[in-house]
């Protein structure tokens, strides 16, 4: 009799197994959110890791990502461009390039959002100590 299992701890463990998952799960997802999205160490555009030699030396108030020199010098162009301005002998800065940026712009925009959503604050406070961990 010394070998059978209690059904009430085998599940007992099994959730406490489950809700370990779930807690790794929601851990993840935060990670790879700021991770992804807000390295201080990398242009926000292309990834590149940014350090004094490539860190973007331009003090425009308009530039309010952290870009690497080539990302910045490209944004201010594409603002330039927006306002009417820009050199056409710049060809390759066409309509298909505007739209590239806008893109990545309205994605960093989306980013934002659900940063902000209840949803996502709900999972920063279920991590946080002392947070809800009813998984």
């Amino acid at each position: 009799m010394s070998k059978i299992i209690s059904l009430d701890d085998k599940l007992k463990l099994t959730a406490e197994q489950r809700d370990a998952l779930t807690h790794k799960r929601k851990i993840l997802a935060v990670r790879q959110v700021f991770q992804c999205t807000h390295c201080a160490s990398k242009c926000e555009r292309c990834g590149t890791t940014i350090g004094p030699e490539n860190q973007s030396h331009v003090d425009n108030p308009r530039v309010p990502y952290n870009f690497c020199d080539g990302c910045a010098e490209e944004y201010i162009e594409y603002i330039n461009r927006l306002q009417g301005k820009g050199d056409s002998k710049d060809y390759w800065y066409n309509n298909d390039w505007l739209k590239v940026w806008q893109t990545w712009i309205q994605y960093q925009g989306a980013i934002d959002q659900y940063l902000r959503s209840k949803e996502f604050r709900q999972l920063l406070d279920e991590l946080h100590p002392g947070g809800n961990h009813n998984d």
